[in-house]
């Protein structure tokens, strides 16, 4: 190692060493108008003097006007909480068909390539799909919309064909369910409340986040709707 290298090696030890030693006595000497505490981040070799963190909101309580409502509440908790892994997964299949089909430039190929992630994903989830209540399946439909930001409907037309969408709209309809469901939480209320569960899980980390692909605050969802209470 030469003179050079040895020097500037002792010259960072020392500014670390300085730098904990402010550090320590912090709360003996406090830091004048100049001098600013740095912070370091594992795994970055920048001293900063401030952390990135994460959106944070703060939840009031829930208040409801009868017990009815309250169960009705935390039934809807329960289904939303069971099928958004379904929408997610749902969303993530979606840019991944997208972004492989874009590298595919023949169409006969890409056709293909389509029909083989959709048998894939049938294959893997239709067994659990088919044992969900038709209120977790509507409720399904408006996350599917929420993460992708296209009616469940509109994918089936676009990934298979119109005359197919048709049909799994009917199909659907028999159950009372739409495939043509739109999740809108600024005009139902039901809607905010899914949104409401799904943020108090994310923050909880009972979910995985994965953001909203809609234009939509939450914040100001819950200055129009107060506290996510049932309303008629």
């Amino acid at each position: 190692m030469n003179t050079t290298t040895l020097m500037r090696n002792h010259f960072v030890l020392l500014l670390v060493l300085l730098g904990w030693s402010a550090y320590a006595q912090i709360e003996e000497e406090p830091i004048d108008s100049i001098a600013e505490k740095m912070i370091i981040v594992e795994g970055d070799s920048i001293f900063r003097n401030s952390i990135d963190l994460d959106e944070v909101y703060i939840f009031g309580s829930l208040k409801f006007t009868s017990y009815k409502d309250k169960l009705r509440y935390y039934i809807l908790r329960r289904k939303t909480l069971k099928v958004y892994p379904y929408a997610k997964l749902a969303a993530e299949r979606l840019v991944e068909l997208n972004e492989s089909i874009t590298k595919i430039k023949r169409k006969r190929h890409q056709k293909k390539y389509t029909k083989e992630v959709q048998k894939f994903i049938e294959e893997e989830f239709s067994a659990e799909l088919k044992k969900l209540t038709r209120t977790e399946g509507q409720i399904l439909v408006k996350l599917i919309y929420r993460q992708t930001g296209t009616t469940a409907f509109d994918l089936v037309k676009e990934l298979r064909s119109g005359w197919r969408a048709f049909w799994y709209n009917t199909t659907a309809s028999m159950f009372k369910i739409s495939l043509k469901e739109e999740f809108r939480p600024e005009r139902i209320h039901e809607d905010y409340q899914i949104e409401d569960i799904l943020q108090r899980a994310f923050a909880a980390f009972q979910l995985e986040r994965q953001a909203s692909v809609l234009d939509f605050d939450y914040v100001q969802l819950t200055d129009k709707w107060g506290p996510a209470e049932s309303k008629k």
